[in-house]
């Protein structure tokens, strides 16, 4: 795995890749993640919103005026406000890329940066569908030096903190991508190292051998 390019996104010479594919390589899928389900997921707003919550029911029963409650109210919303726009801009300027050859990850609001995945070097993925569609797909890759968490959140695995684990965040038509990148693995990734198409249940799984449509 190695770090793209940070030049601006207008540079790109291929929206979402650092520089133009070479012979025999070419995009099977590109997206982007769900902001919705990434503000939920990543940033946690309805915890959050929980949280403000349960200070204003106590302050209510410690017999604050309602001047304080409609304080805790109004820092919750702004406090989820500022989270629904994280999740959005994070959303906004992420670009995935799945080839035949690799997984590309465009991420960064700020310093944006490209993290290049040879589907060769992944040892196993994982699949969790959500209940709208949208999926999470961890990566456990080998043999080259990883990357901090720091630099890949919110596109990691939560609490894989020693050992990050890339991850394709809220991607819409989850199970549909799983699908694509399962046959893109099947046809670059040794024998004995594929992925499957999990079933649509809420739930972490490992991948086995690709499904045909």
């Amino acid at each position: 795995m190695s770090g793209g390019s940070t030049e601006g996104y207008e540079h790109e010479p291929i929206r979402g890749l650092p520089g133009n594919l070479p012979p025999g390589e070419h995009i099977i899928w590109q997206g982007a993640p769900d902001w919705k389900r990434l503000a939920l997921t990543a940033f946690h707003v309805r915890g959050v919103t929980f949280y403000f919550g349960l200070i204003a029911l106590w302050a209510l029963v410690a017999g604050t005026t309602l001047g304080g409650v409609f304080a805790t109210a109004l820092a919750a919303g702004v406090a989820a406000g500022l989270l629904c726009l994280l999740a959005w801009l994070s959303a906004r300027t992420t670009v995935y890329t799945l080839t035949n050859k690799r997984i590309v990850l465009r991420i960064g609001i700020a310093l944006p940066t490209c993290i290049n995945i040879p589907l060769k070097i992944i040892d196993n993925a994982a699949l969790k569908l959500h209940r709208d569609g949208t999926a999470d797909m961890p990566l456990v890759i080998n043999g080259m030096a990883k990357l901090g968490w720091m630099m890949l959140w919110p596109h990691a695995r939560p609490w894989k903190v020693a050992v990050p684990e890339p991850m394709l965040r809220a991607v819409p038509d989850g199970e549909k991508v799983s699908a694509m990148l399962a046959r893109a693995l099947a046809e670059e990734v040794p024998e004995g190292r594929r992925v499957v198409v999990a079933t649509g249940s809420v739930s972490s799984q490992p991948m086995g051998e690709a499904q045909t449509a």
